[in-house]
């Protein structure tokens, strides 16, 4: 029976490209759809997620800390091959539930992140599970119904994570944590995939026939190359083993206004010349 709570959060989720509004705002949320166990038919579900680099994401089946598994859990468990959204792509993957102390210390991340992990834990007698989604198959779906509409939804998801990354940074303490580490490396990797995307198959799409382009070209290829350097910065500031929160925010901090600064040109500059064009 469809959940109505879980329903308006679908529904505004894909209506915004990840972004909601009430109860989850702010969070990092994620569209899970498994394949019922007992109907076979596909059941979608918002979860928080948390980053895991390499293509992977960790979901966590609190059920607020009910002593009951939610379904979606024991559907994953069934069979395992599920789809995600997560507002920008849609994508399949393959669900792993970790045991053991694969499972402990990624629970503990999540802890060190926020505590209210824990509190759903004390809650209730039973294991709560922790599961890794892996990309799996072909390319990410984009979810957007043209490269210029893509374009901006791409943007604005990494405007959405920064933003969060920045609120961690802000109350991380005296010290950053491994779930906090995590973030800003997979952001890090983002970009640089998001950048090689554009070079590769954007760009050279764009450029034949449009000679007033050369500029806007030249320049944003520089910029992704500045881009990169910072963001390189950032990996480095964070794999180390002390790193000063202050520090880090400054660091970030730079990175993120360089970033929105090249956003912001290439979508006055680009979005317009790939609508006109059906791009």
């Amino acid at each position: 029976m469809p959940n109505e709570f879980n329903e308006r959060i679908i529904e505004e989720f894909r209506a915004n490209q990840g972004r909601v509004g009430g109860w989850f705002e702010g969070a990092r949320l994620l569209l899970l759809t498994t394949t019922g166990r007992r109907s076979g038919v596909p059941r979608t579900s918002p979860v928080g997620c948390l980053p895991d680099g390499g293509g992977q994401v960790v979901v966590i089946a609190s059920a607020g800390g009910a002593d009951r598994h939610p379904d979606w859990y024991h559907n994953l468990v069934a069979e395992p091959r599920v789809t995600v959204e997560d507002g920008v792509f849609t994508y399949e993957a393959e669900a792993e539930v970790l045991t053991g102390e694969d499972r402990d210390r990624m629970f503990a991340r999540a802890v060190e992140a926020d505590d209210g992990w824990a509190e759903y834990q004390r809650k209730t007698d039973r294991v709560i599970p922790v599961v890794v989604l892996r990309a799996v198959g072909g390319a990410h779906r984009l979810n957007a119904e043209s490269f210029a509409e893509g374009m901006k939804v791409v943007h604005d998801g990494f405007r959405r994570e920064l933003a969060m990354i920045r609120e961690e940074i802000t109350s991380s303490g005296a010290g950053i944590g491994g779930q906090l580490r995590m973030n800003c490396l997979t952001v890090c990797q983002g970009l640089r995939n998001h950048h090689l995307g554009e070079d590769t198959m954007l760009f050279p799409q764009l450029t034949p026939g449009r000679p007033e382009l050369a500029p806007v070209m030249d320049r944003l290829a520089r910029e992704h190359e500045e881009i990169a350097e910072l963001a390189e910065s950032l990996r480095l500031l964070v794999s180390a083993t002390e790193t000063e929160p202050g520090y880090l925010l400054q660091e970030f901090d730079r990175l993120a206004a360089e970033l929105e600064a090249h956003l912001r040109y290439e979508e006055e500059q680009l979005i317009p010349v790939m609508a006109a064009a059906g791009i």
